[in-house]
């Protein structure tokens, strides 16, 4: 073989299709280091899952809004697994972070905390709220401790 010469192809079978995978609705699902270097990898799994499926359209919204969310969640409760969700549905996106964020005991530093991840939530508030969409943060219902953040974006 020529050493310039392209690298030969994998038979047909191993090879994806090209355009959207036949699955209807997206799901993805990943468990990501508490750590802002973590919002590239949600970015770029995210991105690379809308385009799988032929959700250009909702590149722009959802890569700037997982960014945010773990980049925000990863400086309020760092060395903590964030656990990702993206579904799409019903043509919106629907992306949850939940983070292992512990309880205040004190309801003054709860109240001040919510009010802190919100504000720090900005960017995002920005982004859904541009699209048409709707956003919040929860405490996750019990038995589950930590934070919910979610957005949900249309088409």
């Amino acid at each position: 073989m020529h050493p310039y010469a392209p690298p030969p192809q994998p038979p047909a079978a191993l090879c994806p299709a090209r355009g959207p995978l036949p699955v209807p609705g997206l799901v993805l699902s990943l468990t990501l280091p508490g750590d802002p270097r973590s919002a590239a990898v949600g970015r770029r799994a995210v991105a690379a899952s809308l385009a799988a499926y032929g959700l250009h359209s909702f590149a722009w919204p959802v890569t700037h809004a997982v960014t945010e969310l773990i980049a925000v969640t990863a400086a309020l409760t760092p060395a903590r697994d964030l656990y990702l969700s993206l579904r799409h549905r019903a043509d919106a996106l629907r992306l949850v972070l939940w983070d292992q964020h512990p309880r205040h005991p004190d309801p003054d530093t709860l109240a001040l905390c919510s009010v802190r991840r919100r504000h720090a939530l900005w960017l995002l508030s920005a982004v859904v709220d541009d699209w048409g969409g709707e956003w919040g943060v929860t405490d996750g219902p019990p038995p589950h401790q930590g934070i919910k953040s979610w957005a949900t974006l249309p088409r």
